[in-house]
């Protein structure tokens, strides 16, 4: 398959914050390459949420769809697997709102993906005074030497050191995981069941479906030098069941699990996920 042939939704997660999302959202609609969807997911947002999408909906250059539930606390596991059921192409890519995406990621996804394979990346940290410049300047670019880059390295792209540690950095690295920076193929995703929406709360459900497709055989690749993405600062979220959490994944590890009971097999007939604009 000729890397420029494969179609892609772009799938961001979202709640309660729509400056950072209005900032993920132009960082988007200036790549040099654009997924062929866009898919919000959005674990229960207020309704400015909603507003922000609808103005950019105006003058998207790709569809960009609206998945919403209701806030029934964090349930990320639960909206990503509605999300990934909407999505109308083979290959996910998925970032969370709060990230500011370099111009040639979406480029720089397709052409590490492969066949058999996940890719996750890595993000670069920004401190708090840089953050709340580029949400207010709605800037979308910096570079090694802006001040407030945290972690320099994760801020470089050299494509060919980008293809030389594809399938050499942190081979084995569980803990390296990011779900907010993440790619996989959606038939994948389905033989594994998505997400496993016993996990809620902060933390683990990206870690534990990475487990569960190196179960499955599916290989991981790394993204390093390239697939650049800016975090926007943020208090931690609470992590009051990162223990339970964090019991799933090492019982996925230790029982070699590669599909979970409570996925994304229930939404893959249904076409009424709920969305915000359907609301009274």
């Amino acid at each position: 398959m000729r890397k420029e042939a494969i179609k892609t939704s772009l799938i961001i997660s979202t709640y309660n914050w729509a400056e950072a999302l209005n900032l993920c959202l132009l960082s988007v609609s200036r790549l040099s390459v654009l997924p062929d969807e866009v898919i919000i997911a959005d674990d229960g947002s207020r309704r400015d949420t909603y507003e922000l999408i609808k103005l950019h909906q105006q003058s998207f250059k790709v569809p960009l769809i609206h998945v919403w539930h209701k806030d029934e606390g964090f349930q990320l596991a639960k909206i990503r697997n509605k999300a990934i059921a909407k999505a109308k192409y083979p290959y996910i890519i998925q970032v969370d709102g709060d990230l500011i995406l370099h111009k040639h990621f979406i480029k720089d996804h397709i052409q590490i993906a492969r066949k058999g394979t996940f890719v996750t990346g890595s993000r670069v940290l920004m401190n708090d005074e840089l953050s709340v410049m580029m949400m207010s300047s709605e800037k979308t670019t910096a570079n090694i030497f802006t001040p407030g880059i945290r972690n320099h390295f994760n801020s470089l792209r050299i494509k060919p050191l980008r293809n030389f540690l594809a399938n050499r950095y942190h081979q084995k690295d569980i803990d390296s995981i990011r779900g907010c920076n993440m790619a996989f193929w959606k038939s994948d995703i389905i033989r594994v069941n998505g997400y496993n929406e016993e996990f809620e709360g902060w933390g683990g459900e990206d870690q534990e479906i990475a487990v569960r497709m190196l179960n499955a055989g599916i290989k991981k690749r790394v993204l390093k030098m390239g697939g650049v993405v800016l975090h926007i600062a943020h208090t931690q979220y609470c992590r009051s069941k990162h223990a339970e959490n964090d019991h799933r994944m090492l019982k996925t590890l230790r029982e070699e699990i590669t599909y979970c009971r409570q996925g994304i097999s229930q939404y893959l007939n249904n076409n009424r996920i709920p969305r915000l604009g359907n609301l009274t």
